[in-house]
């Protein structure tokens, strides 16, 4: 049967937005309580939130602990971090964990398994700018032990971290002053503490402005007194230059870090008494990432000796590790990708994993066998694979013959073709960060638009994450250059070699993403529209009024202070409004702390007066990353409507959205 054709962008899909918004999101923070797994998920429909679910250790369907409107999501630099923690109890009451709770940022105790429990706070409340948050937990004794971030006035900076002690017979709840510091906030930033098997040391990561944690953090080695304090804090690791991104304690109490000093995030064994880091796996490759978040791990050690961990150019796989002779074996399966959340019991290691064919799910390795199989948030299936896109990983080349590496998503469609003289649209993706980085993994929000016949480009520029601390350096001082440079390059080299139609190119992006779409409306003629979401588009107006881990971060992305301001007229979207003609669409949530309105509102008052289409979209409640799901529904929709205007596309089934001058 002789296939129907149709123009690009004018095929049926059976992904539409209300598909692609409900399974948006992933499963994180993944650890274990006993022999149970326990994660954290997305809840799209319930406003948003995520909650906790467990899977017990006799197997049998996954459950979600907490109902509406709990929502198990910390605060702590406006990113989160790790939200719980647990572990089993005795005397036959189940699991203990503790949790923060995004509305009011307490912390709860939580026994499940006790008829008629409810979650109990923890923590006090505060009404003092953020107030108080907490984030990456363990607990130690009758105490939790995490971060604790506290407003001392109402601008984004007036914060200090420390590590706390909170106690667990909720004295704490109303009494900020039975919160225990066990630090001395000299430290701007801070993540959880790690305890040593035997209780007798911990360690921990600081670092302070004006780097971010890529660039270089400290890590920190104290012991835990009898008394339950922190004596002799001194730094074992790291420093600037040197990203340290995770430590980690074996089960005999050697003590593991994995550092960037070589060029690449690699495994290492360090001797605190002498300060000797041997590496236990040289490779230039990437055993760890950006520390967008605390409690973020890419190595966890199992009981018998191996190590698991997370390694690769570009996306991580999972490996097997013996520390001892640095053999590595990577663990046999469909997953491309994994995020930067393991925990092990036993023999077994669980993380969250992905594929071009499969979304994130929870994933099982036993060791033993070398079995693996998915145990948790069961990928997609509502959704014929026959429609998924099929990624291709390609490098082009940049200016001065430099490497870009980019997820070429062509439009595919089981039962559609293109007339044969037609070449397709195609939208490059630049991502958020800009310090991080896509991996090819199934995306129904790219889907959504592939199936239709619009391909997709993900583009991880110069700056992004995966490719060692030299791809990284790329971007400083260079944001709004080499990244729309990038993107730029690999757009061309689409069209002139007739993968995409030239005249049909489009660019969107989202936080940083969006900066850079911005940046490239106004600075290049590569693209016919764009779309903006929730973007950085003043430069000096971002390093205002932006959260405080970010507020020193436009230092290395643009320059110091005293250049800053040369910096934002040459490159801030708002600062060359006037060069920008072509058509967007701009996102953006309300409720956003880290780009805030004001970033959109300039733009829209820079262009007020010119002749300029294109169409904002505010969405009441929604932060820094859209999690409702109708409002993703809402976004998607005008993302294509704009396409279908601009492009010319043959179809009438997307809510028009009006482009206004």
């Amino acid at each position: 049967m002789a296939v129907p054709t149709g123009s690009y962008g004018s095929w049926p899909s059976p992904i539409d937005a209300a598909l692609a918004a409900s399974l948006d999101g992933r499963p994180e923070y993944v650890g274990t309580v006993g022999a149970e797994v326990w994660w954290t998920e997305p809840r799209p429909a319930e406003g948003g939130r995520r909650t906790l679910v467990r899977r017990r250790a006799h197997g049998g369907p996954e459950e979600s602990v907490l109902p509406t409107p709990w929502n198990v999501r910390s605060r702590v630099t406006e990113y989160g971090g790790r939200p719980w923690t647990g572990r089993e109890q005795q005397g036959g009451r189940g699991p203990l964990v503790v949790f923060a709770h995004f509305a009011d940022q307490r912390l709860y105790a939580y026994e499940p398994d006790v008829p008629g429990a409810a979650p109990r706070p923890l923590t006090p409340l505060s009404t003092v700018g953020g107030g108080l948050r907490w984030a990456d937990p363990v607990l130690h004794g009758g105490e939790v032990w995490c971060v604790l971030e506290e407003f001392t006035g109402s601008a984004p900076t007036d914060v200090r971290r420390v590590l706390a002690a909170v106690p667990l017979d909720g004295s704490a709840a109303g009494d900020r002053t039975a919160v225990r510091e066990l630090t001395d906030g000299r430290h701007r930033f801070s993540s959880g503490p790690r305890l040593s098997p035997d209780g007798r040391h911990a360690v921990w990561l600081v670092w302070d402005h004006p780097r971010m944690p890529w660039d270089g953090t400290e890590l920190k080695l104290a012991e835990v007194t009898p008394d339950g304090r922190l004596a002799g804090a001194r730094t074992v690791l790291g420093g600037p230059g040197e990203a340290v991104a995770q430590a980690e304690w074996t089960a005999d109490g050697a003590l593991l870090a994995v550092s960037d000093r070589g060029g690449w995030w690699n495994p290492y064994r360090l001797d605190p008494d002498t300060g000797e880091a041997v590496n236990l796996c040289p490779r230039e490759e990437e055993f760890g990432g950006a520390l967008w978040k605390t409690g973020l791990n890419w190595i966890a050690p199992l009981a018998a000796g191996p190590v698991a961990v997370l390694h690769g150019q570009g996306s991580s796989v999972l490996g097997i590790l013996d520390p001892d002779t640095g053999d590595l074996v990577d663990v046999a399966g469909p997953w491309t990708a994994w995020q930067p959340t393991l925990a092990s019991h036993g023999s077994r290691v669980y993380g969250v994993a992905a594929s071009p064919r499969s979304a994130y799910e929870v994933v099982e390795l036993d060791t033993a066998t070398g079995r693996a199989r998915v145990v948790g948030a069961h990928g997609v299936d509502r959704v014929d694979p026959a429609y998924y896109p099929e990624p291709q990983s390609r490098t082009f080349l940049g200016p001065d013959d430099r490497e870009i590496h980019a997820h070429v998503y062509p439009p595919h469609h089981p039962a559609r073709r293109a007339p044969a003289d037609e070449l397709p649209p195609y939208v490059v993706w630049a991502h958020g960060g800009p310090t991080d980085h896509v991996p090819p993994v199934l995306d129904l929000h790219i889907a959504y638009f592939t199936s239709r016949g619009i391909g997709v480009v993900e583009v991880n520029y110069g700056g992004s994450t995966g490719y060692g601390r030299a791809y990284r350096e790329r971007l400083r001082e260079q944001w709004g250059v080499v990244d729309v440079e990038d993107c730029a390059a690999v757009a061309r080299a689409l069209a002139a070699e007739g993968t995409a139609d030239p005249a049909r190119l489009a660019i969107r992006g989202g936080s940083a993403g969006g900066w850079t779409a911005a940046a490239s409306l106004a600075s290049t003629d590569v693209y016919a529209c764009g779309t903006i979401i929730y973007p950085v588009l003043d430069l000096l107006g971002f390093a205002a009024e932006t959260h405080d881990l970010e507020s020193r971060y436009v230092d290395g992305l643009a320059g110091p202070p005293d250049t800053l301001a040369v910096r934002c007229r040459e490159r801030s979207p708002v600062a060359r409004a006037g060069s920008i003609t072509a058509p967007f669409v701009l996102l953006q949530g309300l409720d956003d702390v880290i780009c805030p309105p004001a970033q959109a509102e300039r733009l829209l008052a820079a262009l007020r007066g010119r002749a300029v289409p294109h169409a904002y979209l505010a969405f009441e409640g929604e932060g820094h990353g859209f999690r409702r799901a109708d409002t993703m529904v809402r976004a998607l929709e005008a993302e294509l409507s704009l396409y279908v205007q601009v492009f010319g596309l043959d179809r009438s089934d997307v809510p028009a959205v009006r482009l206004r001058p």
